[in-house]
């Protein structure tokens, strides 16, 4: 479903990712793991054209992103993106902050616009805040509200850039138990994450990245669990055992 080859990025002189090969298949999870700066976030931002390639290609089932001549908008709606922070309409209810974009991008019609709105609150355990405003919301339930608002649009893929890093400790299953579903349901899924339990039982795939390139890549259990370069060694170590890693002055 996805390919990149070569990808690179740059602003100014500072060359961000160096060179990225991934592909993607339909149906599948891949989780994205690595130390902060390593060109993660960067790497969802070009998928979905949020930033330009500086050269590579990027292709979505056979339509080449990185084509100068793309519709940036129709490449857009095929892809739904959740970021850290939720990015809700503040003056607009849970309903009508899921119904916006339909209207708006997809020229839905109000009736059907709620209608699809309310099956994507279901969807996240959110139907009795649909009248809510999002102040009036917990962090882990405005997070739910901006899954539901990405599925609404009825995307191919979905792109999560460290979905829960915003979210108290306590509320973060919550969100993870909604991307746990979407796996489930088959959503092909690039997600860029801390969450290493996560990582291991619903990724098909982890990719380790670091100073924008890939050092490995491969099943959960092997790279979490197995990992055989050095550098993923050490990031797993501080991410999974920050005391043993401090005790060793591990960079």
């Amino acid at each position: 479903m996805i390919e990149i080859r070569d990808l690179h990025k740059s602003f100014g002189r500072l060359e961000v990712l160096k060179g990225i090969d991934l592909r993607v298949t339909q149906g599948e999870v891949v989780c994205v793991i690595g130390p902060s700066g390593s060109g993660k976030s960067t790497l969802l931002r070009c998928i979905n054209l949020l930033e330009v390639p500086s050269s590579g290609h990027v292709v979505i089932g056979d339509v080449e992103v990185t084509d100068p001549d793309v519709d940036i908008d129709a490449i857009r709606r095929r892809i739904g993106m959740v970021f850290q922070q939720f990015n809700l309409f503040p003056h607009l209810t849970v309903t009508e902050n899921v119904t916006i974009g339909q209207r708006r991008v997809l020229r839905r019609d109000k009736a059907e616009a709620k209608r699809v709105a309310v099956a994507n609150l279901e969807r996240v355990g959110l139907s009795d805040k649909a009248a809510a405003y999002p102040a009036q919301l917990s962090g882990g339930q405005q997070q739910r509200a901006a899954i539901a608002r990405a599925l609404a649009m009825g995307p191919e893929l979905m792109l999560f850039d460290e979905p829960t890093s915003s979210l108290d400790p306590e509320i973060v299953g919550e969100v993870l138990a909604v991307m746990r579903g979407l796996a489930q349901d088959g959503m092909t899924m690039i997600v860029v994450t801390h969450e290493m339990s996560f990582a291991r039982e619903v990724a098909d795939r982890v990719v380790f990245i670091d100073d924008g390139v890939i050092l490995e890549e491969g099943v959960a259990e092997q790279v979490i669990g197995s990992p055989t370069h050095e550098r993923t060694r050490r990031f797993l170590t501080r991410v999974l055992h920050p005391a043993a890693a401090e005790l060793t002055d591990l960079p």
